[in-house]
């Protein structure tokens, strides 16, 4: 991103009487140098990128492994199976997997969503082959060994008790339940009591079913020969095999419908979440969204920050997102208010969306929000951290590194018009869906008085609606 200097104006003399400070236009985006990446697919069905970064000595691993699944004990399942994958070997024991990836300069970690399993982690660029060693030996012979495995359930159980009583997490939830009702999209977070049955019979289980580099994608990005590099992974890890993962199920049609309020008695603020399906990163308006959701609520000088938090004060940080899961993108809005302004605040937001709906964007709001976009994709790329976690990502997504100069392209040919149209089919009212969390005695009225609320007012971590409880069955059904 290019940087705009604020100083004196050329031929101002200092001192009093000087003309105003000028802030010059911001320079011309210079499209930056494409990083070369090697690849090769094992024959197991890995695929192996590889990028040579020497700025610093270390090199970025990035893994992903499909994982979809259904149902709340596949969750949980894989919650556990990424939570203790480290914690044993048939060579080895946690204490000392960690004290080798310790040796090595490095940290290892392990996630899962409902798309994929992910080991994310550093090294020096010099241990790059023993670590692939013991991310092999993990990969190929994790045991889950039954003392560490119960100590680790019982913590997750822990933690996922208390965030299901956080009302930010319920808000969360209610929303993706509310967009996709039994679809594995439909959570986030596993059901505690779910948790607590799985053994450790059942993580090995799903772990020689599911842990396969079929579809799989291994990111390498530093001081690191791609040839070489390309060479060790297959001598490593090219008799790994597996099958395929489950593909990833349609998502259930979207029911719009009235707001759904979430009961929490006594709570003190409201959690506002509103989302809708979204154009993935294929589709030609793609860029276009982006602008259009940054100039909504993607960052600080965008409408809805301006309108609730600085105009009104009715919350601290609003904001509006983009996500990108294999199945279908998704665009939300997120706002905590004071209860009393609940009413209001949820106004203005929908005053907000209508407006992107309807109007034309101004040409300082679009450029303003080009230059952003453009940025953070540079800056987000300008280290071996990011470029590792971004071109896993596109991987992921069928996506080449050519992204990181045709999108940029992209962005600087979106018109206003361009975003009038996407945000008409994105981010109109009517398209979205609204869940609520707060006290309902306290909210419903004048929520009732701007739009239509669903009749039952419900407990956290249930199914809604009746559309949604039609749409839990369809997606059951598919």
């Amino acid at each position: 991103m290019s940087a705009a200097t604020i100083g004196k104006a050329s031929g101002d003399a200092p001192g009093a009487g000087a003309s105003p400070s000028v802030i010059p236009p911001v320079a011309t985006t210079v499209a930056a140098e494409l990083p070369t990446v090697a690849e090769r697919t094992l024959p197991g069905g890995l695929r192996v990128l590889v990028v040579r970064r020497t700025t610093v000595p270390l090199v970025e691993v990035r893994l992903r492994i499909p994982f979809t699944g259904l149902g709340a004990a596949h969750q949980a399942r894989g919650e556990l199976l990424a939570e203790t994958l480290f914690t044993g070997t048939q060579l080895r024991d946690r204490v000392e997997l960690a004290t080798v990836v310790q040796s090595l300069g490095g940290a290892l970690s392990t996630w899962v969503d409902a798309d994929r399993l992910a080991i994310v982690g550093s090294a020096l660029a010099t241990n790059l082959v023993p670590l692939l060693d013991l991310i092999a030996e993990v990969l190929t012979g994790a045991t889950y060994p039954s003392g560490e495995f119960a100590g680790e359930r019982d913590r997750l159980v822990e933690e996922a008790t208390i965030a299901h009583s956080q009302p930010a997490l319920i808000a969360r939830e209610g929303l993706l339940r509310r967009l996709y009702g039994d679809h594995p999209y439909g959570s986030e977070t596993p059901v505690p009591d779910v948790v607590s049955q799985v053994t450790e019979a059942d993580v090995r289980t799903l772990h020689a079913a599911r842990v396969s580099p079929v579809g799989a994608v291994l990111t390498l990005v530093g001081d690191v020969e791609p040839q070489a590099a390309l060479e060790r992974v297959e001598a490593v890890l090219g008799d790994w095999r597996g099958t395929a993962a489950d593909a990833v199920p349609p998502l259930p049609a979207l029911r719009t419908g009235p707001v759904v309020i979430i009961n929490r008695p006594g709570a003190v603020q409201t959690n506002i979440r509103i989302g809708g399906p979204a154009v993935d990163r294929h589709h030609p308006a793609y860029a276009a969204q982006r602008l259009a959701s940054t100039i909504f609520g993607g960052y600080f000088s965008s409408r809805l920050v301006s309108n609730i938090r600085e105009d009104k004060g009715y919350t601290y940080s609003p904001r509006s997102s983009l996500d990108y899961p294999v199945a279908g993108s998704r665009f939300t809005v997120t706002a905590d208010v004071a209860t009393d302004v609940t009413g209001p605040a949820l106004l203005e937001i929908f005053y907000e969306l209508g407006r992107m709906a309807l109007l034309p964007v101004s040409d300082e709001e679009l450029d303003a929000a080009r230059q952003y976009a453009i940025g953070t994709l540079a800056l987000s790329t300008a280290t071996g951290v990011g470029l590792a976690s971004t071109l896993s990502a596109l991987a992921g997504a069928g996506i080449g590194v050519g992204y990181l100069h045709d999108h940029p392209a992209a962005l600087a040919k979106v018109t206003a018009r361009d975003v009038l149209e996407i945000s008409a089919q994105v981010f109109a009212p009517t398209r979205l869906v609204t869940v609520l969390v707060g006290d309902a005695e306290k909210i419903a009225a004048e929520v009732g008085a701007i739009t239509e609320i669903a009749p039952e007012v419900v407990a956290p971590g249930t199914v809604t609606t009746a559309a949604d409880k039609a749409t839990a069955s369809e997606a059951a059904a598919t």
